[in-house]
Order: structure tokens, then sequence, then C-alpha cells
């Protein structure tokens, strides 16, 4: 298998969404629309990838199989078995690096799936990899060999930031931390949002001044590499405004609900992992 990303053949069994940041990604980083491939069932869906990134698509995922060194499952976590199974038959389905990003899908149920001695990744994007500012983690079974972490890392960068968790039980918190998380944060640009409205700001002007608040926050803590808990108190001056409203956010629970999110939506995930 070719050592980086810019020379690795792709497949992708899936044309979604979350596939296609992928497929743009990929060509961003450097590789070429000739080597990247696009299995779906879907006439319309392969069309529109084929006139949007230039790349070749297919109606069958096994068509992928003998030709990609690296194959990005990019279906939902119900439809990952019954692909599988269409192509696990194949006598090349050992040669290529597997990479799922179904959510709670584990490596043991896609190695009982495949033939022995598979290469897997699990991996867990999120949705601002649609823009290419996602946040990834991933996993990899015994038989990768640390080209194919390398591998898999890069193409989880290609649309954003990636983390090699040290085991697969964190793959689940992973799920419910930034795999969910932009949920969250729309809740909280709506809410942020709608309180600006009823504090009698325009509509246009409260959606921009949250969105940009979010965005700014986020990149400062990103870039100053402090604390969270510093930069708020940064933002806190004693009897101001801020420790005001902080104080009705830790009235109203605000702490514990986004801690219980996170709870849930990790448990949800090992629920579908079986």
């Amino acid at each position: 298998m070719a050592a980086g990303l810019e020379a690795a053949r792709i497949g992708f069994i899936g044309g979604g969404a979350m596939g296609e940041a992928l497929v743009t990604g990929v060509l961003s980083a450097g590789v070429p629309a000739s080597q990247i491939r696009v299995a779906d069932p879907d006439p319309a869906r392969r069309k529109l990838v084929e006139e949007s990134h230039g790349v070749q698509a297919v109606a069958e995922g096994i068509e992928l199989v003998e030709l990609c060194d690296l194959i990005v499952l990019a279906v939902k976590p119900a439809l990952v078995a019954p692909v599988l199974a269409s192509v696990a038959g194949s006598s090349a389905a050992t040669a290529p690096l597997w990479v799922s990003i179904a959510a709670g899908i584990s490596l043991g149920a896609m190695g009982a799936a495949l033939p022995s001695g598979a290469r897997i990744v699990r991996g867990m994007p999120n949705t601002p990899a649609l823009v290419g500012a996602g946040a990834a983690a991933f996993v990899a079974n015994e038989a990768c060999r640390p080209q194919d972490r390398a591998l898999a890392k890069a193409l989880f960068e290609s649309v954003g930031v990636a983390w090699e968790a040290p085991n697969e039980a964190l793959i689940d918190a992973v799920t419910g931390l930034s795999g969910s998380g932009p949920a969250y944060v729309f809740v909280l640009l709506d809410a942020l949002s709608d309180a600006g409205v009823r504090m009698g700001l325009p509509r246009d002007a409260a959606g921009l001044l949250a969105t940009q608040t979010v965005l700014g926050a986020a990149q400062l803590a990103k870039e100053s590499g402090r604390h969270p808990a510093s930069l708020k108190d940064q933002v806190a001056s004693p009897g101001g405004t801020t420790i005001a409203g902080l104080e009705r956010l830790e009235a109203g629970g605000f702490r514990a609900a986004i801690h219980e999110a996170v709870e849930a939506a990790t448990r949800r995930s090992r629920e579908l992992g079986g």
C-alpha cells in the first residue's frame, strides 16, 4: 500500500454528506481525482459526486476492493454489516486498509465480517468536517501497521484535526463529545440568538453576533492554549455583567446538562455497537 495519502488509491463506500466531505478533503490534500472512487447505489448521488468533484462513481462497493489501497465506509451504522457482507467474499478483501466512520460499530464487529487479517480503523469525525474544521478520533486494530495508522490520521486531518485514541473504549466517549457536540453548539447558538432577540436585537444582528462569538471564543481557546476556565475568568470581572450571566447558567444547571448530554450520547454509541 502507498505510504502517503497523496499516492493512495482511495475508495468511499457511501457518497453522502460525510463521505463527500472526506472526498473534498483528500482532493485538497493533493490526492488526484483519478485516484478516488465513490460507490453509492443512488444514481443521482453518483452523478452529483462525479460532476462536483471529477471523481469516478460506481454502484457497488465490491468494485473498489481490488482497485483501492484505502476504503472508507461512509454509511449509516445499520448498513455496515450488509455492505461488508457484499464485499468480504472478494479474494482481495484483506488488501486495502478499511476505515469506518459509522457510529458505534466496533473493530470486532467489522473484523468478524471481513476475512482474518484485515486491517481496520474505526474513526469518528464530526459534521464541521464539511467545512474543513472537523474534529476526529480513530483507533486501529492489531493487524494495522504504523503506516496504516499514519494514513488514517492523514485522511482525517484532511478535514480538520485528528487524535489517535489509545484504546477503542474511548471512541464511544469521542462520539458523545465531538461526534454529537456540534448539535449541542447549534442549540447554544440558537439560544443565544433568541435571547438577543428577546433583549431587543434585530434577528439578523443577533444571529451574526452569536455565531461570531462562539467562533471567536473557540478560536481564542485553541490559539491561546489557555485553559477555558482561565479564559472565562478573564471575561468575568468582579461585580460585572458576565458573572451575573454565569450565575444564572449555573443556577439553570448548564454545566450539568452538558455533562449529561455527553454521557447520554456515549451510552447510546455503546448500545449501537451491541
